[in-house]
């Protein structure tokens, strides 16, 4: 049987940079991760599934928080990443090689879901939340971040306008749940009740607490600054830096991100 995610399978199979740049990720990602561990509050002794759960930082995160009684499972399609959570494992975690959509999780078995951006690259997200909500115990929850539209990301829209490139998303993509009501009716769709969508934005630092050499480059390895090589070549990354100079701090480049912070529960 053809996976339904195949693509999503080998893009994230081949994405080394994640990995490589791990500590920037985190940096850059971390305060919106944590709108979304405060929005699940995972308690002692809980078992809680991280979808997308990348090199394993949110899952260290809630294992720390659910403590030595409880457990924490993170689920990736992405080899290379889920090889560097192994590495950092602690006793009360682990990891798997999973796609959330379709992953025979054992029924009812966890008290809360969490993702940090882990959730909008499904091809059939009504059916991959309702797999989830298979997962959780009657009453469990989910919490989960995930990114407005692109053109409510500062950091990212700032740089492509300067190059003048308009990109078009479509399918799978990081801004697939842009659409309050879209995501909405996913829940809705897949079971779950008590839906709570509160649109947040913070600033946070592009490529990580670093200079702006380093958000530059960052910025140029992802799909934006790579459609803005692919239309503007030599004068790619130039273009990139001009654009970010004015929103250089001394803790690195800081620009405004626009989120959904998402609840939900089984009922």
């Amino acid at each position: 049987m053809t996976d339904p995610n195949s693509a999503q399978v080998e893009y994230w199979n081949a994405a080394h940079r994640w990995v490589d740049a791990q500590t920037q990720h985190d940096e850059m990602l971390e305060a919106l991760g944590q709108l979304a561990i405060e929005a699940l509050d995972p308690r002692p002794g809980e078992r809680v599934l991280d979808i997308g759960c990348g090199t394993g930082t949110t899952t260290l995160e809630i294992a720390a928080l659910v403590g030595p009684e409880g457990h924490a499972v993170g689920a990736d399609i992405s080899a290379p990443m889920l090889a560097r959570a192994h590495e950092r494992s602690v006793p009360n975690t682990t990891f798997v090689n999973a796609d959330a959509q379709t992953y025979p999780f054992d029924e009812a078995s966890f008290d809360g879901a969490f993702s940090r951006f882990g959730v909008m690259f499904f091809s059939d997200p009504t059916a991959a939340f309702a797999n989830v909500r298979r997962a959780l115990r009657p009453g469990g929850r989910l919490a989960f971040v995930c990114w407005q539209t692109f053109e409510a990301q500062e950091w990212m829209r700032v740089p492509a306008e300067a190059a003048g490139v308009a990109i078009e998303w479509s399918g799978p993509n990081p801004f697939a749940f842009g659409d309050r009501g879209v995501l909405a009716r996913h829940l809705d769709g897949a079971g779950f009740v008590r839906v709570d969508i509160d649109g947040m934005r913070r600033t946070i630092l592009v490529g990580g607490r670093s200079d702006l050499d380093t958000a530059v480059q960052f910025t140029l390895e992802a799909r934006v600054g790579r459609e803005i090589v692919a239309a503007r070549g030599d004068e790619a990354a130039p273009l990139v830096r001009a654009a970010l100079e004015p929103y250089v701090t001394p803790d690195g480049v800081a620009m405004e991100a626009a989120v959904w912070v998402v609840r939900a529960q089984h009922g």
